[in-house]
Formats: C-alpha cells, structure tokens, sequence
C-alpha cells in the first residue's frame, strides 16, 4: 500500500550545495538554504539544530559526523548526512527518491546517511 507523498521542509546546511543546484529536491519539496535563505552564517551546529526544530525542518549536511549525536533529540528535525563522493546530480536524485518514499516518522528524530551506496 502506498502511502501519500508529504511535502518535507529542508534545511541545508551552510556547507551544502546551494538549493539552485538541486533541481528534483527543490521542486518537490521545500528547500531552504541556511545561508542564502535565511540569511545565517558562521552558526555553531548546536544552532543550526535549534533553528531546524524552530522551523521543523530537515537538515541536509556534508557535515554527518558533528551532527549524529543531535539527530534524535527532537521529532521536530531530523538529519541526512550526505557523502561527498557523489556528484551534484546523484546526490539531487538520491535525495529526492529517500524522501519519495519516506514517511515523517522514517526522518524526524533519526540520522540517515546517504551515499553511493544507499539502495533507493
């Protein structure tokens, strides 16, 4: 049984590629980039979760390994680390077909991480 789509709410993070470059994320879902959106720079990662939870989005970083330990302090956020190794495409397509099939409770209060090797 297929479940209805939800329209999950991204927050990139400050050193993540710039939602423009993401053509299949931006589109079906609500991008936002930290820095260029929002206009925050320089936050401690601490804060960047805060402001995820205030605004109860997902956060998308290259920047997995600081942000595990936060991943399950709120249901409001949730993280997706992603590997480096992929090109731009790969990651917007990978991305987007994750977030296709999840549900809210598969994201918030968990840590995903993808990479060439996560089966979409």
């Amino acid at each position: 049984m297929s479940h209805k789509r939800h329209k999950f709410k991204l927050l990139l993070d400050e050193n993540f590629l710039d939602r423009e470059r993401l053509p299949l994320l931006n589109k079906r879902y609500n991008a936002k980039h930290i820095k260029s959106d929002f206009r925050q720079i320089g936050l401690q990662d601490k804060e960047v979760y805060a402001f995820a939870v205030k605004e109860k989005r997902i956060i998308v970083t290259f920047n997995d390994k600081d942000f595990l330990s936060l991943a399950s302090k709120s249901k409001k956020t949730g993280i997706i680390g992603v590997s480096m190794n992929m090109t731009t495409d790969h990651i917007d397509k990978k991305l987007a077909a994750i977030l296709r099939r999840s549900k809210p409770s598969d994201i918030y209060g968990k840590f995903i991480y993808v990479s060439e090797e996560t089966e979409i």
